[in-house]
């Protein structure tokens, strides 16, 4: 019986792991065993930064919010208050967007998030 060398599912595999490094620095885009530790190391960096994106474009939402509900002299925990209270359910990416975009229609949702806080 023939010897069973892995020639080209070896070859296969290395060349698609170096396909998957290629903008990597020095040997870590050349070498398989180099490659392949570093992609080993980016997989845990792009499982991690795929939660933590959605963090931080909360943060940003919210600091959006802030600014502009503090143009109108409330601040952002009042004014989230006064909107559940109003009975508005918009998400926070869709009023920052409206803070950053829109100013009157801002104003006109502050104007209800006070209103409801106050009566």
């Amino acid at each position: 019986m023939p010897r069973a060398k892995t020639g080209i599912v070896r070859r296969r595999r290395h060349k698609k792991v170096l396909k998957r490094a290629k903008g990597f620095w020095g040997s870590r885009s050349k070498q398989y065993r180099n490659a392949f530790q570093t992609l080993l190391n980016a997989a845990t960096y792009e499982y991690r930064d795929r939660r933590n994106k959605k963090r931080d474009f909360r943060r940003l939402w919210i600091q959006r919010i802030n600014a502009g509900a503090r143009l109108h002299g409330m601040n952002y925990s009042t004014f989230i208050g006064g909107l559940k209270l109003a009975g508005v359910d918009l998400n926070r990416k869709v009023l920052a967007d409206i803070a950053a975009r829109e100013p009157e229609a801002f104003k006109a949702l502050v104007d209800a998030a006070k209103g409801a806080r106050n009566g």
